[in-house]
């Protein structure tokens, strides 16, 4: 009842109402990274060779990696880069990067799936000299989270954590038995609608009614001092990073941007990322292989009861199968806990890290 109460109160603001907000400017934030480039992938594979485009933010010891879901972009972690990466650079460094198919990272035409999109990831990691054994924690979300799953199966051993967020070992919504029967459950997505509709029934997805409707949190977070990466917000020389009239339009913003970045966005490459999730698959017996391989005491697992995408018995299973060190189960959370509750997932990832490095120590002392 609150729900369809506050659906009938809010009216989301059209496209054009938020493109002209004074806000809209400053919708990426300036997280200037130490490193950025883009890096050759896939040689030989198919789809291949593509350039992967990835970012470091920090310049601390200890390594992470977030891995983004479905149509995501490296700068949807802002939150956490800004956090992990610049707040506490001395302790972070934060590798963040476009998968295979969106952002700055090229989108071939291909059969896509979460072991060659992990592969990409792998391949990334070479790249910048992170492959020593217990080195990165890795975090993946959704889609991502799948992705992270192919990751550990395949080098358990470079994993100090790894935490799988919002995410499953095999797509399941109602009676799906196969990866065609998920693909279609999943048409929502792929049904031609205006953009704005299609906005909106995301958000609704993604967050809570009531989160879509309450000012904009993100105004009370302290504000880098350097110029927007979309330009400078009107009236504000210093960079000022003004609030949106809700969280529904700093949603809505992002993606508005996102899509108006030349190349950015695709049909063809959302397309292929939805067949990778749609077809992803680790078995019982391949999950609690990647939980011996990486150490059940290295794994955290959270899933929302609130989550609409991804719905809470896929998180289930995934702690029954894995038993990880930390399975949380948490009511009322939905698909995007790092972004409607930042401080919240933030404090969550940290314990983990701080919890796997001290496990480090141990191991050190031991041997």
């Amino acid at each position: 009842m609150l729900n369809l109460l506050l659906r009938r109160a809010f009216t989301p603001p059209s496209a054009e109402e938020t493109l002209k907000h004074p806000a809209y400017p400053s919708t990426i934030w300036a997280l200037e990274p130490h490193q950025k480039g883009k890096c050759e992938v896939g040689k030989g594979r198919p789809g291949g060779p593509l350039k992967i485009a990835y970012e470091i933010h920090g310049e601390g010891p200890t390594r992470v990696a977030l891995i983004m879901g479905l149509a995501g972009v490296k700068t949807s972690w802002q939150r956490q880069t800004k956090y992990f990466g610049h707040d506490h650079g001395d302790e972070y460094s934060v590798l963040i990067f476009d998968n295979r198919g969106i952002g700055d990272s090229d989108k071939p035409l291909s059969r896509y799936t979460t072991g060659a999109m992990a592969v990409d990831f792998i391949e990334l990691l070479d790249f910048i000299g992170w492959k020593e054994e217990r080195s990165v924690h890795l975090v993946g979300v959704s889609l991502g989270g799948m992705i992270a799953q192919e990751v550990a199966y395949t080098i358990p051993g470079t994993l100090r954590s790894l935490s799988l967020i919002s995410t499953t070992a095999q797509y399941e919504s109602g009676p799906a038995k196969s990866w065609t029967d998920a693909l279609w459950q999943r048409l929502g997505f792929v049904i031609p609608k205006s953009e704005e509709q299609g906005l909106i029934d995301t958000s609704r997805q993604l967050f809570s009614e009531e989160w879509l409707a309450a000012p904009d949190d993100a105004a009370s977070l302290p504000s880098p001092k350097t110029t927007p990466r979309c330009g400078p917000a009107p009236g504000s020389p210093d960079g000022e990073y003004r609030a949106f009239d809700s969280n529904f339009q700093r949603f809505q913003a992002q993606e508005l941007f996102k899509r108006r970045q030349t190349g950015w966005f695709t049909r063809q490459g959302f397309l292929c990322q939805l067949i990778a999730a749609a077809g992803h698959r680790k078995s019982p017996g391949q999950l609690k292989e990647i939980a011996g391989d990486v150490g059940r005491e290295r794994i955290f697992i959270m899933h929302g009861t609130a989550d609409k995408m991804i719905t809470v018995a896929n998180g289930e299973k995934l702690i029954k199968h894995m038993q990880p060190g930390v399975g949380m189960i948490v009511d009322d959370v939905g698909h995007a806990a790092g972004i409607d509750r930042p401080d919240w997932f933030n404090g969550l990832l940290e314990e983990r890290f701080i919890a796997c490095n001290k496990l480090m120590e141990t191991y050190t002392y031991t041997t």
